[in-house]
């Protein structure tokens, strides 16, 4: 069984930034991992010292989700048969959750696969946060440590003291996530319809509730190419909201995202670190969840209690 000390964190090529951040919250250094790379594009990471009957935990997001998923696989792999303990993939952001069932006919359930590929892979416990569906956490056979971007965003609300607040959700799906945080802020919701003919594209929308004269408050866990927050915050300032400003958790920003939020009404974005932003913009500010994932990762290890790290309950 692994002692008190004996806790390994590495972390993969593009989850590098963050992971530092967390290994230092949590007081320790990042184990030390190489990738090798051949020319012809593949590549094999090597743990350059001992995990023999360690808790190893991986951190790695999977963004630009094939390449970082694979290199994930590979470091779990490599830490299993290097007789690792247990092994935890620390995954803040988990790519192709938005593939959680089969909403047309002959398409892959693409977040059942990767559960599979991980389990096989040899991981023994997922931690991650704001999965796109709650439902995801039942794909897999291993504990899942869902972990919410509200123990974050909740407090930050609060310190903007806005008066005239209300919550609204993008969509008719983020409605339970948006009445979550309308319950705890003590404000009503409202709610945005929207009529997709593909994806990434917005066709219609409207707003249910009232706006005007508001502070809005749009909570959402994926901004991908912005075209439904940019849309949604253009219709409610036209509306007459006062301001309106989006949090949201995982900054995927891609295509036309960054034009978008440039050429919207919105007021602000906030996003945490489980992506890294390509490049800054004036109205997106990054909030960490770095201290986050050191605590919980402290608490697996110590087998405490992590359901107070939320504000979901």
């Amino acid at each position: 069984m692994a002692s008190s000390s004996n806790i390994k964190i590495f972390s993969g090529t593009t989850s590098l930034y963050l992971s530092e951040q967390i290994a230092k919250a949590y007081g320790t250094t990042l184990g030390n991992v190489t990738m090798n790379h051949y020319s012809d594009g593949e590549y094999q990471p090597s743990l350059n010292e001992t995990v023999r009957g360690a808790y190893v935990f991986i951190v790695q997001s999977t963004f630009t989700p094939a390449d970082n998923l694979f290199e994930l696989l590979l470091m779990i792999d490599a830490a299993r048969r290097a007789s690792a303990y247990k092994i935890a993939a620390v995954i803040p952001y988990f790519g192709f959750a938005r593939q959680d069932r089969k909403d047309k006919p002959r398409v892959a359930i693409g977040a059942k696969l990767i559960a599979n590929l991980l389990t096989k892979a040899g991981v023994d416990r997922i931690i991650t946060m704001d999965l796109h569906a709650d439902q995801i956490q039942g794909f897999f056979d291993v504990p899942v440590d869902h972990l919410f971007s509200s123990t974050i965003f909740v407090p930050f609300i609060n310190s903007l003291k806005l008066e005239n607040l209300v919550v609204a959700s993008p969509d008719i799906g983020g409605s339970k996530r948006a009445n979550t945080y309308s319950k705890f802020l003590q404000v009503p919701m409202v709610i945005c319809h929207k009529y997709r003919e593909k994806a990434n594209v917005v066709s219609e929308m409207t707003v249910i509730g009232d706006v005007k004269g508001k502070n809005v408050i749009i909570i959402d866990d994926i901004i991908d190419t912005a075209g439904t927050l940019s849309k949604a915050a253009d219709l409610m300032m036209n509306q007459g909201a006062l301001s309106v400003r989006a949090f949201v958790t995982h900054p995927v920003l891609s295509g036309p995202a960054y034009d978008r939020i440039t050429e919207s009404k919105l007021t602000e974005l906030y996003v945490t670190d489980t992506i890294p932003l390509k490049k800054p913009h004036p109205k997106i500010k990054v909030l960490t969840v770095a201290n986050l994932f050191a605590d919980v990762i402290k608490k697996v290890f110590t087998c405490q209690s992590i359901s107070d790290t939320s504000y979901y309950k």
